[in-house]
């Protein structure tokens, strides 16, 4: 479509135009800043205002000209409208009768247009959607909202600030494809702009536009190769990435950076792609049982230090770790997850640090020869190998690269399933039998199990018995935190929350025919239950089986009585160790490690781990010692899995999201296991 000519007078014509029917979101001067936000008329924009950018460093500046759009990115973009930074996804009740409702709070966004948008915005906006639309799942609010943006006016940005670097990442200054109905470049005496959808032609026909004079093509052209210039620095080279950042894991430069980082999560919160966040329950008396809540959804940061913490440990203590994990992920391990980087380049993160880093100073000088600062774990130096790029997770078997190419809609909400019957384990461990009207879960897949007013919890599936209708769950629980706790206490006929299920499970079909080893520490057990039942019940598919559990004392085992009916089956093994004991006690004494010697291992065995990471990392140790290839050990992670289908980022792993590319994972994947800070 050709070029058309729209004149400094006849901005508001075009604002006027934009609001007709529709919400329009623009620039405005609010707070010392140009930030995106409500826009009623032309005299609002930011006319004859620009900014001067650096690390650590904004400040708004009289441009001496009448260019509405003569500014790089402020502190705001769009992520603030598609996805808000406090949300509520549902309203939820638990009665005195132990009775449960889950109301889902659906957004009623009005349509909306945008005037302004820059390149690195539109390519923020697609980053997200990988997230929130194309990945395992999709999330309806965001797509509503995103469904709601019906006509987006960009402006090429002729103005960068001297922290943009959108050249180097490949989005902008320029506007490609199709990203914006209408393109617009700004001149002195006005905007050139090009219709690329329809919607765009069809406004564009509405405007007092004339044909684009020979200077004022050659004006706008002559300011986009500028800023094409500037911001195409050469000080980042995104291709190949990734692979440079973890192979610098232990550089000395990580504790250089934690020295001066603040773990403020300015960074986070200005950049236009992060999307961690974490849920509370709002307008609920701590503890109560009983009444009525809110879950609220609210922007979180990966430099908080609760961010990845799960009950008794916080795989990133330190704010080296936090940064590295920021920095990482960013830049790193996006492009494994979500097929890109998480980086558009437009330099809010270093403008708005208050100590003035720059994330390109700190990838230039990670990009290169590591010196080390001697912190890597227990000897790990081995390099990380990114999995392939992706959007989702496949069936729990699968063994291929990540792929999905119909996400399903998941809305966050639970659904009531009731508590039939509790079976008390140990002192501090119970099952649950609960009657859902959701899918079966596959043996190592996990529930999001609710409680209103108390919280939410990720718990495996430790058995399933389908009938016609529902289904039969088994969910054993050791009570460690609030919501855990108060799952624990529980009685036959109360309602909770459920959602689900989740994640890859174990791989059954990978363990046809061959010797299959089941190594179980203390709770670890449960999620094994459900594949050890499987194993047993076919010993036409898995003739030889071999079980070993440990426990922290003999009072401490799981499932005592199931174990009897286990060593009934001939193909069934079964070798059982606690830390300590009594005397009375005539079973092994010793960490369950020690059973797993070279004689009592097959060397084709297939294996099947789940306990606490360090109890996990020494019986992957001791199973490839055995003879058993990383490749043929599956392991199961715990990490702080608080959404479940990869929208809050709380159990980044490296590359992985924990709760949608496993919890089960092949060992060979987990390259990250046991280093300090993962």
């Amino acid at each position: 479509m050709s070029a058309r000519f729209l004149p400094r007078e006849s901005f508001a014509t075009l604002v006027d135009a934009l609001r007709d029917g529709r919400r329009l979101l623009g620039p405005r001067v609010r707070d010392g800043a140009i930030t995106f936000g409500d826009l009623e008329a032309a005299e609002e924009l930011p006319i004859g205002i620009g900014d001067e950018q650096s690390p650590g460093r904004y400040r708004l500046r009289d441009r001496g000209d009448d260019r509405a759009f003569g500014y790089a990115v402020g502190p705001t973009s769009l992520k603030e409208t598609l996805f808000p930074p406090r949300e509520t996804l549902f309203r939820a009740e638990r009665r005195a009768d132990g009775k449960v409702g889950f109301v889902a709070v659906k957004p009623k966004p009005e349509a909306t247009a945008v005037l302004g948008a820059r390149a690195c915005e539109l390519a923020a906006i697609g980053v997200q959607d990988r997230v929130f639309v194309h990945g395992v799942a999709s999330e309806p609010r965001y797509r509503a909202r995103r469904d709601a943006l019906r006509l987006v006016v960009a402006v090429q940005c002729t103005s960068p600030a001297a922290t943009c670097f959108c050249g180097d990442a490949g989005t902008g200054p320029r506007v490609h494809g199709d990203a914006a109905d209408l393109i617009a470049t700004e001149v002195d005496a006005g905007l050139v702009l090009e219709a690329r959808t329809d919607e765009g032609a069809r406004l564009l026909d509405r405007l007092p536009t004339r044909e684009v004079a020979g200077d004022e093509h050659v004006e706008a052209e002559r300011d986009l190769d500028a800023a094409t210039t500037k911001t195409r620095t050469g000080r980042l080279a995104f291709e190949g990435l990734p692979e440079r950042l973890f192979a610098a894991l232990d550089h000395a430069r990580w504790d250089e950076v934690a020295a001066r980082c603040l773990a403020c999560g300015n960074c986070t919160n200005v950049c236009p792609t992060c999307f961690c966040s974490h849920a509370e329950e709002a307008g609920a008396t701590a503890g109560a049982l009983e009444g009525r809540s809110e879950r609220v959804r609210v922007w979180e940061s990966c430099f908080s230090s609760d961010h990845g913490a799960m009950h008794g440990a916080n795989p990133r203590a330190t704010t080296k770790d936090r940064y590295r994990q920021w920095l990482t992920h960013k830049l790193g391990s996006w492009v494994a997850q979500f097929g890109t980087s998480g980086c558009v380049g437009c330099g809010r993160c270093t403008t708005w640090c208050p100590a003035g880093i720059d994330l390109v100073e700190e990838a230039r000088a990670l990009d290169g020869p590591v010196e080390s600062a001697g912190s890597a774990a227990d000897g790990f130096a081995s390099p990380v190998v990114l999995p392939e790029a992706s959007s989702a997770a496949e069936p729990a078997d699968r063994e291929g690269p990540l792929s999905c190419d119909a996400p399903r809609a998941e809305d966050l909400v639970p659904r009531a399933a009731e508590v039939l019957a509790i079976t008390r384990e140990t002192s501090d461990v119970v099952t649950l039998h609960v009657r859902d009207h959701g899918v079966a879960a596959e043996p190592g897949q996990f529930l999001q199990l609710s409680l209103p007013t108390i919280g939410e919890a990720p718990i495996s599936v430790s058995g399933v018995s389908r009938a016609e209708g529902f289904v039969d769950v088994e969910l054993t629980i050791r009570g460690v935190g609030a919501t855990t706790r108060a799952l624990t206490s529980l009685e036959p006929g109360a309602e909770l929350g459920v959602r689900g299920p989740y994640g890859r499970g174990w791989p059954l079909a990978a363990l046809e025919g061959a010797p299959v080893v089941i190594v179980a520490g203390g709770v670890g057990l449960a999620p094994l239950r459900g594949a050890i039942r499987a194993l047993v019940e076919a010993p036409e598919r898995f003739p030889d089986v071999r079980l070993f559990v440990g426990a922290r004392a003999p009072e401490d085992l799981l499932y005592p009585r199931e174990m009897i009916t286990w060593l009934e089956r001939s193909h069934v093994k079964l070798t059982v160790t606690v830390d300590h004991a009594s005397p009375a006690w005539r079973g092994h004494v010793g960490v369950v490690t020690r059973l797993l010697r070279r004689g009592a291992i097959p060397e084709d065995a297939r294996a099947l781990v789940c306990g606490p990471e360090i109890m996990m990392r020494f019986t992957s140790d001791a199973l490839l010692a055995a003879g058993v290839a990383h490749d043929r050990q599956w392991l199961t992670m715990e990490r702080h899995m608080k959404c479940a289908v990869g929208f809050c980022g709380r159990c980044q792993m490296g590359p992985h999201l924990v709760c949608r590319d496993g919890p089960v994972f092949r060992r060979d994947e987990l390259a990250l296991l046991g280093r300090e800070g993962f």
